[in-house]
């Protein structure tokens, strides 16, 4: 007979930690269960830790709703908290007239978004701000910041395990088999492997959701998405820090283009590109430096030769393949596949990180919980 549990979550990321916390908040007993031997060490820990503003989402898709929703909300976490971020803003900038067009249709999208605070800048005021950017002119996004992503788990870690939440390493789900009610999940460890079943499963493992999902007898297959790849490199910049806040290009298909990124100490990185792959690979290869060079001077062109040095990578867990529309996060609760007490979260990349507080709550919507009495951040 297998242990029971009120609630299980498969992935310690950052959703899956956000998910945990506002489980035990309600007063739940939570265990997450997390294949690696530490949190966050797939797409939550390698990304560009940016907050991001919610501008680029197409109108009413969930990107936009969480993003903008979860922004603030992050905020006022981290002001709680203490966790490191800053609101230094960024710039997006045009290098040719030809492109002051996408921003004037970004700025119509952001602002029917929820964004208000966009700020047109001319070609003049660009180089006040950024002495060394080339541009014929810009969009400055004030509220949009950067993070500490590894502090940030480690709250929502601690807020959930202060609220009786485990966690449970080394632990991978292999299957699982959803009957009477409860859904039981057989979980490999190290020694051999165990059973535990719950009344609520909720399956937030990122770059793992589809297998854990195919794998959950009782689930209708055809409402499981199909999973693409597509690894992001970052370069880092030897020398000084030239910039004083974010610089992004016009986006592109994919992602946002190779864009400026400024850590918590000062210290800049170059990316993402955008690789579609067919696995899981984060080696960065020193040769796709090249292209990084003619896309930074575009916007940055007294970067100097032999100053970037290979970084890391980062796999974004997509739904819609190479070519297609920008695919938006799902969400699927019971309403969805028919399965009471599952959730599970399909192609949460960017801007899962900004929007974590808010797809903890859209999950207990989906759980039908009720909010929290005394809703703290």
């Amino acid at each position: 007979m297998s242990e029971s549990v009120d609630c299980i979550v498969v992935g310690a990321g950052v959703v899956g930690l956000a998910v945990a916390r506002r489980l035990a908040l309600a007063g739940h007993e939570v265990i997450i269960l997390e294949a690696a031997d530490t949190i966050g060490t797939q797409t939550s820990s390698r990304n560009s830790e940016v907050i991001h503003a919610g501008l680029y989402y197409p109108t009413d898709s969930l990107k936009a709703q969480v993003c903008v929703e979860g922004k603030e909300r992050l905020y006022r976490y981290c002001a709680i908290h203490g966790v490191p971020h800053k609101r230094i803003g960024k710039l997006i900038v045009a290098t040719n007239d030809s492109q002051t067009e996408a921003l004037t249709a970004l700025r119509t999208k952001a602002t029917a978004n929820g964004v208000y605070d966009l700020e047109w800048k001319s070609q003049a005021e660009v180089k006040s701000l950024e002495p060394n950017i080339r541009s014929v002119g810009g969009l400055l996004s004030p509220s949009t910041g950067i993070i500490d992503s590894h502090s940030l788990m480690l709250a929502y870690q601690g807020d959930a395990e202060n609220r009786g939440a485990v966690i449970a390493f080394n632990s991978q789900v292999r299957r699982g088999l959803i009957e009477g009610g409860k859904i039981e999940l057989f979980v490999g460890k190290s020694n051999g492997e165990f059973a535990v079943s719950a009344n609520i499963v909720v399956n937030a493992a990122g770059l793992g959701a589809q297998s854990v999902a195919r794998n959950l007898t009782g689930l209708d297959p055809a409402t499981i998405p199909p999973r693409y790849l597509a690894r992001g490199c970052y370069f880092t910049l030897s020398g000084h820090n030239p910039f004083s806040r974010l610089i992004y290009p016009v986006p592109e298909p994919g992602g946002l283009g190779v864009h400026v990124t400024v850590d918590m100490s000062g210290a800049v990185r170059f990316g993402p590109d955008v690789e579609w792959v067919n696995k899981i690979d984060y080696r960065v290869d020193p040769g796709r430096a090249e292209n990084f060079y003619t896309a930074i001077r575009r916007y940055y062109p007294s970067l100097e030769d032999n100053s970037l040095q290979p970084g890391y990578s980062g796999i974004r867990p997509k739904i819609a393949p190479e070519g297609s529309a920008t695919g938006d996060f799902l969400i699927q609760g019971p309403l969805e596949h028919g399965v009471p007490g599952l959730v599970s979260m399909y192609g949460i990349e960017s801007p899962g990180l900004t929007a974590s507080l808010a797809l903890a709550d859209l999950v207990a919507q989906k759980l039908s919980l009720p909010e929290l009495s005394h809703p703290i951040d």
